[in-house]
Order: structure tokens, then sequence, then C-alpha cells
């Protein structure tokens, strides 16, 4: 469950966030859209604990983030936080130096402190699941754009997260691999877990997306069921930018 309340992001003197407030419920994936510059990424940033807020709560994973904590007791709550949600960055952050298996057990085995044939045994699985399970012993710049994303999915996957975030997941793939992405989130979800998924890409959140949220300028113009913004939105808003994005 993820309950975010009154949320408020300052950077510098512009405020970035301006008063957030939504909530996602377990098993379900929450969309993120609306234009370049409106305030998503940095959403999906302070959901993950990578940019502290600077009004409101987030509750998230049964951690809770207050913009009034004290610096140490927030740094504490963001460390439990990251322990329990999975971001698959836009820019895939792999590590060139690790082959894929190495990418996967890196954070298990030296984070969670997971025997090294236990991290490799459960990285088989998850490479297995995504399709990659040959590609265990290569580098990520020997794979393609869209092999490399499902690594970074098996990465986040790795850690047993309860939430899944994404920034822009279709970013390096075409549509074929966007087509076969969104089925594979879909099947996680079945398995259990949460997602927040921030995309400019309104086909691969169709059939996807439980709810979607559509932003601008730091505020939430629309917010609720896939269906009802793909198809009928309220505010002329969130109409302007389907009708432009579609």
């Amino acid at each position: 469950m993820i309950r975010v309340t009154n949320l408020i992001k300052n950077a510098n003197s512009t405020r970035i966030l301006r008063g957030v407030t939504f909530a996602v419920q377990p098993q379900t994936v929450l969309g993120i859209i609306g234009a370049s510059g409106s305030g998503k990424t940095t959403l999906l940033r302070c959901l993950n604990g990578l940019e502290q807020i600077d009004g409101g709560a987030i509750e998230c994973a049964d951690v809770r983030l207050e913009s009034s904590l004290p610096k140490n007791e927030y740094a504490r709550r963001v460390t439990d936080l990251r322990r329990k949600v999975g971001t698959v960055f836009q820019h895939l952050y792999l590590f060139p130096h690790l082959t894929v298996l190495g990418n996967i057990i890196e954070a298990p085995t030296h984070v969670q402190h997971v025997p090294r044939k236990q991290a490799e045994d459960e990285a088989y699985q998850l490479l297995e699941s995504v399709g990659l399970k040959e590609k265990a012993r290569r580098y990520p710049e020997t794979l393609s754009g869209g092999e490399q994303q499902r690594v970074a999915i098996a990465r986040a996957l790795a850690m047993h997260p309860e939430l899944l975030m994404f920034d822009e997941p279709t970013s390096a793939l075409d549509p074929k691999r966007s087509a076969g992405l969104r089925s594979l989130l879909r099947g996680f979800v079945e398995r259990g877990h949460t997602m927040v998924i921030v995309s400019h890409s309104i086909g691969f959140l169709e059939g996807l997306a439980d709810d979607l949220l559509y932003m601008e300028q730091g505020e939430i113009v629309e917010q609720g069921p896939a269906e009802q913004l793909l198809n009928s939105p309220s505010d002329p808003r969130t109409k302007d930018f389907m009708a432009q994005a579609k």
C-alpha cells in the first residue's frame, strides 16, 4: 500500500510538487503520466527516498516519511524503505564490469548477505522468468536495449521488493519489445507485486495500469481508473493531453 498526503517538494526557490495526494492499492499498477517537467520523475524519486520531501507525508511499504522528521530518523527510514522498494531507472545503471549474473547477485550478497550459491540460484530463476537465462555470463554491453531492460528488472526483483517502481521503462524499446515488457510486468503483478510506472507512452500503460494519475506543473489534474482516463477523462487538460499523446 502506498499513501501520499499533501506532498511538497522544492528545488531551490521553485516548488516542484504542490500538495500531491493519492493512494495505490496492493497488487495494482499506478501509471503516472504528464508532459516533461510536470513532476513525474521527482514524485517517483520521493517515493523511493532518493529525494527528501519538504512537506506532507509518504507511507510506502509500511515506512512513513514525514518532512518534519529529524534528519537522522529520516535517513534511517529511507534505508528501511530501500530494502522494500525496487526501482528500475530510465538509465539502467547496470555495472559494465560485471556479467548479467554478477549484476543481479551484487546487492543480495553484499547488502542482504545472502549466501552466494543461494543468490546465484535465485538469479537464474529470475533470468529464466525474463527469458534471459542463457545470457547469464554475458556483459551488459553485449546485450540489446530490451535485454538490458529485462536484466535491470531481474536485478530489482532479486531484492524481493514489496513494491516496484519504473521510470520510463520503454525509452529504449521498440513497439514489439514494449508489448513484451507489458506482458511480463502484468505477470509480476498477478504474482503479488505492486507497481508505480512513470511513462510517456499511453499505449504501454493501456492494458497494464489499473489506475492513472495525470500531472501538470507539479499538481495532480486528474486520477482514477485507467479505462476512464484513457477513454473519457473529465478534465479538459487531461483530454488535451490524451488527444496529443495517442
